[in-house]
């Protein structure tokens, strides 16, 4: 169960830096640019990166106590990806209304550098109305399956 777990952490890895490539590279970083507040989309990276370490760690050193700590992380982890993922389903909601109507950019913010385009609702282009809707799902699903699998590891549950 261990190494399905870290099969799981890694695809859930590789799914949280597609998004936050993505958030990146349209401006989620700036001020103003996003509903993801900074500390939380790096603190949850951090976590989940030592986690992963950890984890790998006790793969191959099976202590307990590694086991342990990985799953302590999760939980900070997990409750940072909630707080990011109940910011986004407004964006998300506002994007797939917005697409129904006519997008247009607001003539003042379109002359002065580096502002964003409004939309037909009025909001700024958030960097995370980027977010593919199946890569978010991918994600979150992953992650939920990683922090059980950890926690059944952890629990000695499954061992041969």
């Amino acid at each position: 169960m261990d190494i399905a777990a870290l099969i799981t952490w890694v695809i859930t890895a590789l799914g949280g830096f597609y998004l936050l490539g993505t958030w990146l590279a349209k401006g989620g970083a700036r001020g103003g640019n996003s509903h993801l507040p900074v500390p939380v989309i790096f603190g949850h990276f951090a976590l989940a990166a030592i986690g992963l370490v950890v984890w790998i760690v006790y793969v191959i050193a099976d202590k307990d106590a590694l086991a342990w700590t990985a799953f302590a992380l999760l939980v900070p982890v997990a409750l940072l990806g909630f707080v990011m993922l109940a910011r986004w389903i407004p964006v998300y909601r506002g994007r797939a209304t917005a697409s129904t109507a006519p997008s247009t950019t607001a003539s003042a913010s379109a002359s002065a550098p580096g502002s964003t385009s409004v939309s037909a609702g009025g909001q700024a282009a958030l960097a995370e109305r980027h977010f593919p809707l199946a890569v978010v799902g991918a994600h979150g699903l992953f992650a939920v399956v990683t922090v059980v699998l950890v926690l059944l590891t952890a629990l000695g549950i499954g061992e041969s």
